[in-house]
């Protein structure tokens, strides 16, 4: 049978020396697979293994599948029907995996809702995915919902706590834990609320559920909320071949890149630390969906712990087939901060060897230090929410250049199009002068945003026969197939004539000796259009006071005029998103 999705064979990526060794180029798998098939299969493969570690309780493949078919059969009764979106208000913890995939196995739709949200942005997605049904933490109800439940009907709330999962956790421990309010917990007042428990222990004496057809090109599997090119929030649908396509992308680069020392066969009985939340596209699939596929076991908090405490919990846990880490630059900076004594006495060295960094740049002035200082390797990865997300990894073992994101994942094709003009073809010329919008092709590719046509025609276009996902990134092609990307279409800075984009002064700054964390944007100018401003967080431990004068000199010997800033803000705290991704438009409004 032919590939659905071929990538043309001559593709520069494919010849290059930084294509992945042992990575196929075409995604060769049955595209009728749905996530409840995903689940089936590995749950015969790997029925006794763990699949998740969360508050010291294991749960294995076998029981997850007896969770997540106890919670179908409890949904379906209390009305669940075929798309039906329902949504989670929840952190990582197993309630969340289960009902992700006991509501896909509906053929419903799952919309994860950051639980950090103000009452009135929970209220925004509610309305915007016309969601009537919400699974909520019982600590959650008073602060997120409340303020606002006599405004939105709900069908019915099902409460959970957060240890109700957590058979790890003897009685007394949650007893305590909860009288000494160690454990969040709370009251759900609504006329027609459930409990998780409740639901799960009755599911016995519901009729089992009828056979539901679900189509995985057709059918929507969730919604994840996004800024996509333009800022304003919108709801990627991703459908059950867009999300079991790309974790299965993902597994195949995770599992078959060769390591040349052949020692490490990462995937099977691996361990990946979910920090960052499932109801963000980065941890939905690599963290869930990922790990799911290879048989591999998600390490869930339900906060981000201190550095300390997770390579402790790393120290504890047992090394099956060592560990992986999914993270963002903030993340791993705090690792980096540990003193060298404590990473002395708790190596990470022998345990991490996977160490994924997304949802924005991998500056050098991280990659480098987090290497030096663990002795573990870190590779940037590349993806938006409309892809599902991921679009592109680097290397893992082998050739990898600080910039780059890589190459794409199997069966990804990507082009260069001309900005604001995308029907003159992909850009055929190389190298950073002929720099256009990254255009994006497989899989992966949302099937649009839901209930906004205008918005999806906007992002996605057809070339060659074939869908095409406008990035809003900009970036330009090497010899190799690899993209460099400048930065993001709106966020493009024009001094005098001169594009200039905002990461790209962010990574040279960042080299200066006494900055922590740097954040640049455009802001008018009356002489050039736009100035350049940055906002710096100078490093507590640098023996100098870093000033505006000091800096700007520092930046006109090092960097070429037109970039430099005019003008420097010295702030304490970059404002940064649920994952950690810097908030540009935060810092220009204020």
């Amino acid at each position: 049978m032919p590939v659905k999705y071929p990538v043309p064979s001559d593709r520069p990526f494919f010849h290059g020396k930084y294509w992945p060794i042992g990575v196929p180029h075409q995604l060769d798998i049955d595209f009728t697979i749905t996530l409840p098939d995903m689940l089936e299969s590995s749950v015969k493969k790997w029925p006794d293994d763990p699949v998740i570690w969360f508050l010291d309780t294991f749960v294995s493949y076998s029981q997850l599948k007896n969770y997540v078919d106890s919670l179908k059969k409890a949904l379906f009764k209390i009305g669940v029907r075929k798309g039906d979106v329902i949504s989670l208000l929840l952190p990582n913890c197993i309630q969340y995996v289960v009902s992700y995939y006991a509501i896909t196995s509906l053929g419903a739709v799952v919309s994860g809702i950051n639980p950090t949200y103000f009452p009135l942005e929970v209220f925004h997605q509610l309305q915007l995915t016309e969601s009537h049904k919400i699974i909520v933490l019982d600590s959650l109800f008073d602060e997120k919902i409340k303020p606002f439940s006599s405004e939105w009907e709900f069908d019915w709330i099902i409460e959970t706590n957060i240890v109700d999962l957590a058979k790890g956790m003897s009685k007394i421990k949650k007893t305590f834990g909860k009288w000494l309010k160690k454990i969040p917990t709370g009251k759900v007042n609504h006329p027609k609320v459930y409990s998780f428990v409740n639901l799960m222990k009755e599911s016995s004496e519901f009729s089992d559920v009828p056979s539901i057809l679900i189509n995985a090109s057709e059918d929507v599997a969730t919604l994840i909320m996004t800024g996509g090119t333009t800022g304003i929030p919108k709801a990627a649908e991703l459908t059950h071949e867009n999300v079991v396509s790309n974790a299965k992308q993902a597994g195949i680069f995770i599992t078959q890149h060769s390591d040349p020392s052949g020692n490490i066969h990462l995937g099977h009985h691996s361990g990946l630390i979910g920090v960052i939340p499932l109801f963000h596209s980065y941890a939905h699939t690599i963290v869930m969906n990922a790990v799911i596929s290879v048989g591999a076991w998600m390490i869930l908090f339900p906060i981000p712990p201190p550095a300390k405490e997770l390579v402790k919990t790393l120290h504890r846990l047992p090394n099956l087939n060592y560990f992986g880490y999914a993270g963002v630059e903030l993340l791993f900076q705090r690792i980096i901060d540990l003193p060298e004594e404590f990473l002395r006495k708790y190596p990470l060295d022998n345990l991490l060897k996977l160490n994924l960094s997304g949802a924005g740049p991998l500056h050098s002035y991280v990659r480098k230090p987090f290497e030096a200082k663990t002795g573990t390797l870190i590779t940037e990865t590349y993806g938006l929410t409309e892809a599902s997300p991921g679009v592109s990894i680097n290397n893992i073992y082998g050739p990898r250049d600080i910039g780059t994101i890589g190459t794409p994942l199997p069966g990804t094709d990507w082009e260069i199009f001309p900005i604001n003009n995308f029907e003159q073809g992909p850009i055929k010329e190389i190298g950073p002068d002929y720099f256009g919008e990254i255009c994006v092709s497989g899989p992966q590719i949302m099937k649009g945003y839901f209930r906004n046509p205008s918005q999806t025609a906007e992002t996605i276009k057809i070339w060659d026969k074939r869908r095409w996902l406008l990035t809003g990134d900009i970036g330009y092609m090497d010899v190799e197939g690899r993209i460099i990307i400048l930065d993001r279409k709106k966020q493009l800075i024009k001094v005098a004539g001169h594009p200039v984009f905002p990461s790209e002064v962010e990574n040279l700054i960042g080299k200066h000796p006494g900055i922590l964390e740097v954040a640049v944007t455009g802001v008018p100018d009356k002489k050039t259009g736009e100035a350049i401003k940055a906002w710096i967080v100078q490093k507590q431990d640098y023996p100098f006071e870093l000033s505006a004068e000091l800096l700007k000199k520092w930046c006109k010997e090092n960097i070429t005029s037109w970039k430099v800033p005019k003008y420097f803000e010295f702030i304490s705290n970059l404002p940064k998103n649920a994952i950690g991704k810097i908030l540009r438009r935060k810092l220009s409004s204020e």
